[in-house]
Protein backbone atom coordinates (compact mmCIF):
# COMPACT_ATOMS: atom_id res chain seq x y z
CA UNK A 1 0.00 0.00 0.00
CA UNK A 2 1.12 3.40 -1.00
CA UNK A 3 0.11 6.77 1.26
CA UNK A 4 0.50 10.13 0.13
CA UNK A 5 0.70 12.84 2.88
CA UNK A 6 -1.91 15.72 2.83
CA UNK A 7 -0.88 19.25 3.41
CA UNK A 8 -1.89 19.16 6.92
CA UNK A 9 0.11 15.93 7.67
CA UNK A 10 -2.29 13.09 7.71
CA UNK A 11 -1.36 10.39 5.22
CA UNK A 12 -4.13 8.84 3.25
CA UNK A 13 -3.93 5.35 0.91
CA UNK A 14 -3.88 6.23 -2.44
CA UNK A 15 -6.30 3.03 -3.40
CA UNK A 16 -9.18 2.38 -1.46
CA UNK A 17 -12.88 1.16 -1.49
CA UNK A 18 -15.72 2.97 -2.05
CA UNK A 19 -19.33 2.58 -1.22
CA UNK A 20 -21.76 4.69 -3.52
CA UNK A 21 -25.10 1.96 -4.62
CA UNK A 22 -24.10 -0.19 -2.69
CA UNK A 23 -26.97 -1.29 -0.19
CA UNK A 24 -26.37 -1.41 3.23
CA UNK A 25 -25.61 -5.27 3.23
CA UNK A 26 -23.56 -5.09 0.13
CA UNK A 27 -21.33 -1.94 1.68
CA UNK A 28 -21.20 -3.98 5.31
CA UNK A 29 -20.01 -6.69 3.23
CA UNK A 30 -17.67 -5.20 1.37
CA UNK A 31 -15.98 -2.99 3.59
CA UNK A 32 -15.49 -6.51 6.10
CA UNK A 33 -13.76 -8.21 3.45
CA UNK A 34 -12.09 -5.08 2.06
CA UNK A 35 -10.36 -4.19 5.12
CA UNK A 36 -9.32 -7.84 5.76
CA UNK A 37 -7.84 -7.78 2.74
CA UNK A 38 -5.45 -5.03 2.60
CA UNK A 39 -7.64 -1.93 2.24
CA UNK A 40 -7.33 0.84 4.92
CA UNK A 41 -9.14 3.81 2.84
CA UNK A 42 -12.94 3.85 3.17
CA UNK A 43 -15.10 6.30 1.69
CA UNK A 44 -19.20 6.70 1.96
CA UNK A 45 -21.29 9.63 2.17
CA UNK A 46 -24.96 10.91 3.96
CA UNK A 47 -26.65 10.53 0.44
CA UNK A 48 -25.27 6.79 0.23
CA UNK A 49 -27.87 5.71 3.14
CA UNK A 50 -25.68 3.39 4.12
CA UNK A 51 -23.18 4.94 6.78
CA UNK A 52 -24.77 2.67 9.72
CA UNK A 53 -23.44 -0.16 7.56
CA UNK A 54 -19.93 1.07 6.84
CA UNK A 55 -19.54 1.58 10.44
CA UNK A 56 -20.99 -2.62 11.10
CA UNK A 57 -18.07 -3.70 8.23
CA UNK A 58 -15.38 -1.62 10.16
CA UNK A 59 -16.31 -3.56 13.34
CA UNK A 60 -16.36 -7.09 11.73
CA UNK A 61 -13.43 -6.45 9.97
CA UNK A 62 -11.54 -6.73 13.14
CA UNK A 63 -8.77 -3.89 11.95
CA UNK A 64 -8.46 -0.92 15.08
CA UNK A 65 -10.02 2.04 13.91
CA UNK A 66 -7.01 3.79 14.07
CA UNK A 67 -5.31 1.78 11.07
CA UNK A 68 -8.36 3.11 8.83
CA UNK A 69 -8.81 6.34 6.52
CA UNK A 70 -12.70 7.09 7.07
CA UNK A 71 -14.13 9.32 4.71
CA UNK A 72 -17.50 10.87 4.64
CA UNK A 73 -19.83 13.52 3.19
CA UNK A 74 -22.66 16.12 4.23
CA UNK A 75 -25.11 16.72 1.40
CA UNK A 76 -26.29 19.67 0.66
CA UNK A 77 -29.67 19.90 2.39
CA UNK A 78 -27.56 20.13 5.99
CA UNK A 79 -25.23 23.12 4.35
CA UNK A 80 -27.18 25.52 6.51
CA UNK A 81 -25.00 26.32 9.76
CA UNK A 82 -27.77 25.42 11.87
CA UNK A 83 -28.23 22.04 10.21
CA UNK A 84 -24.71 21.55 9.68
CA UNK A 85 -23.18 20.91 13.56
CA UNK A 86 -26.08 18.07 13.42
CA UNK A 87 -25.42 16.47 10.38
CA UNK A 88 -21.62 15.91 11.22
CA UNK A 89 -22.81 14.56 14.64
CA UNK A 90 -25.25 12.42 13.53
CA UNK A 91 -22.65 11.01 10.82
CA UNK A 92 -20.21 9.92 13.77
CA UNK A 93 -23.27 8.42 15.54
CA UNK A 94 -24.35 6.15 12.29
CA UNK A 95 -20.19 4.93 11.48
CA UNK A 96 -20.37 4.32 15.32
CA UNK A 97 -16.78 6.87 15.31
CA UNK A 98 -15.13 8.96 17.63
CA UNK A 99 -14.08 11.24 14.49
CA UNK A 100 -13.66 11.15 11.12
CA UNK A 101 -10.59 11.22 9.21
CA UNK A 102 -11.58 12.67 5.91
CA UNK A 103 -14.95 14.81 5.38
CA UNK A 104 -15.74 16.34 2.57
CA UNK A 105 -19.26 18.78 1.12
CA UNK A 106 -20.33 16.36 -0.77
CA UNK A 107 -22.33 18.82 -4.39
CA UNK A 108 -20.98 23.01 -5.01
CA UNK A 109 -25.03 24.05 -4.24
CA UNK A 110 -26.59 25.55 -1.17
CA UNK A 111 -25.04 27.17 1.76
CA UNK A 112 -21.76 25.56 1.24
CA UNK A 113 -19.68 28.73 2.34
CA UNK A 114 -21.69 28.48 5.64
CA UNK A 115 -21.26 24.67 5.77
CA UNK A 116 -17.23 24.87 5.59
CA UNK A 117 -17.23 27.30 8.50
CA UNK A 118 -18.40 24.69 10.36
CA UNK A 119 -16.63 22.23 9.25
CA UNK A 120 -13.98 24.08 10.44
CA UNK A 121 -15.02 24.04 14.12
CA UNK A 122 -15.62 20.19 13.64
CA UNK A 123 -11.63 20.08 12.74
CA UNK A 124 -11.04 22.41 15.71
CA UNK A 125 -13.17 20.18 18.06
CA UNK A 126 -11.06 16.86 17.08
CA UNK A 127 -14.83 15.38 14.65
CA UNK A 128 -12.62 15.48 11.70
CA UNK A 129 -9.00 15.66 11.35
CA UNK A 130 -9.14 16.97 7.35
CA UNK A 131 -11.56 18.62 5.44
CA UNK A 132 -12.38 18.72 1.66
CA UNK A 133 -14.54 19.11 -1.06
CA UNK A 134 -16.52 16.90 -3.84
CA UNK A 135 -16.85 17.98 -7.10
CA UNK A 136 -15.69 21.72 -6.44
CA UNK A 137 -13.53 22.96 -9.34
CA UNK A 138 -13.05 26.39 -10.33
CA UNK A 139 -14.88 29.05 -9.05
CA UNK A 140 -16.52 27.07 -6.76
CA UNK A 141 -13.50 25.97 -4.86
CA UNK A 142 -12.30 29.59 -5.45
CA UNK A 143 -14.84 31.00 -3.29
CA UNK A 144 -14.36 28.41 -0.76
CA UNK A 145 -10.68 29.40 -0.87
CA UNK A 146 -11.41 32.95 -0.33
CA UNK A 147 -12.79 32.56 3.06
CA UNK A 148 -11.11 29.44 4.33
CA UNK A 149 -8.68 29.68 7.63
CA UNK A 150 -7.98 25.49 6.82
CA UNK A 151 -7.06 24.68 3.27
CA UNK A 152 -9.16 22.23 1.37
CA UNK A 153 -6.38 18.67 2.38
CA UNK A 154 -8.58 17.14 -1.10
CA UNK A 155 -10.97 17.82 -3.84
CA UNK A 156 -12.89 14.72 -5.39
CA UNK A 157 -13.77 14.30 -8.98
CA UNK A 158 -14.70 12.26 -11.77
CA UNK A 159 -12.00 11.35 -13.47
CA UNK A 160 -10.63 8.14 -15.65
CA UNK A 161 -9.34 7.50 -18.90
CA UNK A 162 -11.82 9.70 -21.13
CA UNK A 163 -11.40 12.62 -18.37
CA UNK A 164 -7.99 12.76 -17.26
CA UNK A 165 -8.48 16.91 -16.06
CA UNK A 166 -4.53 17.34 -16.29
CA UNK A 167 -5.14 21.05 -15.59
CA UNK A 168 -7.18 20.67 -12.68
CA UNK A 169 -4.64 18.29 -11.29
CA UNK A 170 -2.09 20.60 -12.17
CA UNK A 171 -3.68 23.73 -10.42
CA UNK A 172 -4.66 21.45 -7.32
CA UNK A 173 -1.30 20.17 -6.75
CA UNK A 174 0.15 23.82 -6.99
CA UNK A 175 -1.97 25.01 -4.24
CA UNK A 176 -1.29 21.72 -2.32
CA UNK A 177 -4.51 19.82 -2.38
CA UNK A 178 -4.51 16.26 -3.12
CA UNK A 179 -6.77 15.12 -5.83
CA UNK A 180 -9.00 12.21 -5.51
CA UNK A 181 -10.88 10.28 -8.41
CA UNK A 182 -14.46 8.93 -8.13
CA UNK A 183 -15.76 7.05 -11.51
CA UNK A 184 -11.60 5.92 -12.23
CA UNK A 185 -12.69 3.34 -14.00
CA UNK A 186 -15.51 5.56 -15.78
CA UNK A 187 -18.33 3.93 -14.59
CA UNK A 188 -16.90 0.81 -16.15
CA UNK A 189 -18.06 1.86 -19.18
CA UNK A 190 -17.47 -0.32 -22.19
CA UNK A 191 -15.61 1.59 -24.64
CA UNK A 192 -13.09 2.67 -21.72
CA UNK A 193 -12.52 -1.07 -20.54
CA UNK A 194 -11.88 -1.98 -24.28
CA UNK A 195 -9.59 0.27 -25.27
CA UNK A 196 -6.30 -1.84 -27.32
CA UNK A 197 -3.69 0.26 -24.76
CA UNK A 198 -5.31 -1.24 -22.05
CA UNK A 199 -5.72 -4.79 -23.38
CA UNK A 200 -1.96 -4.98 -25.03
CA UNK A 201 -1.07 -3.28 -21.51
CA UNK A 202 -2.58 -6.15 -19.25
CA UNK A 203 -1.53 -8.72 -21.47
CA UNK A 204 2.31 -7.46 -21.05
CA UNK A 205 2.23 -7.05 -17.49
CA UNK A 206 -0.08 -10.14 -16.72
CA UNK A 207 -3.03 -7.95 -15.33
CA UNK A 208 -6.73 -7.22 -16.21
CA UNK A 209 -7.39 -4.25 -17.57
CA UNK A 210 -9.15 -2.98 -14.49
CA UNK A 211 -5.85 -2.96 -13.00
CA UNK A 212 -3.86 -1.06 -15.84
CA UNK A 213 -6.15 2.10 -15.40
CA UNK A 214 -5.89 1.79 -11.67
CA UNK A 215 -1.93 1.76 -11.54
CA UNK A 216 -2.47 4.66 -14.39
CA UNK A 217 -4.52 6.76 -11.84
CA UNK A 218 -2.20 5.92 -9.07
CA UNK A 219 0.67 7.01 -10.70
CA UNK A 220 -0.86 10.05 -12.88
CA UNK A 221 -1.11 11.49 -9.37
CA UNK A 222 -4.97 10.51 -8.06
CA UNK A 223 -6.24 9.00 -5.22
CA UNK A 224 -8.86 6.43 -6.66
CA UNK A 225 -11.64 4.66 -4.80
CA UNK A 226 -13.34 2.31 -6.80
CA UNK A 227 -17.06 0.82 -5.68
CA UNK A 228 -17.53 -2.79 -5.43
CA UNK A 229 -19.41 -5.70 -4.09
CA UNK A 230 -17.97 -8.42 -5.66
CA UNK A 231 -15.09 -10.06 -3.49
CA UNK A 232 -13.04 -11.24 -6.12
CA UNK A 233 -12.82 -7.62 -8.05
CA UNK A 234 -12.64 -6.08 -4.24
CA UNK A 235 -9.39 -8.60 -3.98
CA UNK A 236 -8.41 -8.17 -7.49
CA UNK A 237 -8.30 -3.97 -7.34
CA UNK A 238 -5.88 -3.99 -4.35
CA UNK A 239 -3.42 -6.06 -6.45
CA UNK A 240 -1.55 -3.31 -8.36
CA UNK A 241 1.48 -2.58 -6.44
CA UNK A 242 3.61 -5.13 -7.72
CA UNK A 243 3.91 -3.60 -11.44
CA UNK A 244 4.90 0.03 -12.74
CA UNK A 245 3.86 1.51 -16.27
CA UNK A 246 6.64 3.32 -17.89
CA UNK A 247 6.51 6.41 -19.24
CA UNK A 248 5.68 5.02 -23.00
CA UNK A 249 2.61 3.31 -21.37
CA UNK A 250 1.66 6.64 -19.43
CA UNK A 251 2.08 8.97 -22.47
CA UNK A 252 0.07 6.31 -24.83
CA UNK A 253 -3.26 6.13 -21.98
CA UNK A 254 -2.73 10.30 -22.06
CA UNK A 255 -3.89 10.09 -26.02
CA UNK A 256 -7.51 8.72 -24.61
CA UNK A 257 -8.29 12.13 -22.75
CA UNK A 258 -11.67 13.35 -24.58
CA UNK A 259 -13.08 15.55 -21.21
CA UNK A 260 -15.73 13.32 -21.48
CA UNK A 261 -18.01 13.01 -18.36
CA UNK A 262 -20.36 9.88 -17.32
CA UNK A 263 -22.24 11.68 -15.15
CA UNK A 264 -22.92 14.97 -16.30
CA UNK A 265 -25.67 16.66 -13.70
CA UNK A 266 -26.45 20.35 -14.40
CA UNK A 267 -26.79 22.42 -11.34
CA UNK A 268 -29.93 23.39 -11.33
CA UNK A 269 -30.61 19.65 -10.82
CA UNK A 270 -28.96 19.24 -8.08
CA UNK A 271 -30.23 22.42 -7.06
CA UNK A 272 -33.72 20.81 -6.34
CA UNK A 273 -32.10 18.07 -4.84
CA UNK A 274 -30.35 20.04 -2.39
CA UNK A 275 -33.85 21.62 -1.11
CA UNK A 276 -34.86 17.83 -0.51
CA UNK A 277 -33.87 17.03 3.42
CA UNK A 278 -33.27 13.37 3.09
CA UNK A 279 -34.76 11.40 5.91
CA UNK A 280 -31.42 9.77 7.22
CA UNK A 281 -33.62 7.58 9.97
CA UNK A 282 -34.08 5.02 7.42
CA UNK A 283 -30.30 3.86 8.35
CA UNK A 284 -29.94 5.19 11.84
Amino acid sequence: MKYVTLSNGENIPTLGLGTYRLSSEEARQSVARALQHGYRLIDTANFYMNEKAVGQGIAESGVPREEIFLTSKIWPSNYRKDKAAKAIDSTLHRLNVDYLDLLLLHQPVGKYTEAWVVLEDAVRAGKVKSIGLSNFIDKDLDRILDQATIKPALVQAESHPYWQRHESRARLSKLGIAMEAWYPLGSANSKVLNEPIFKELAERYHKSVVQVILRWHIQAGNIVIPGSKNPAHIDSNFNIFDFELTEEDMAAIAQLDQNKSFLNVPKWVLGLTALVNVNYGRHQ
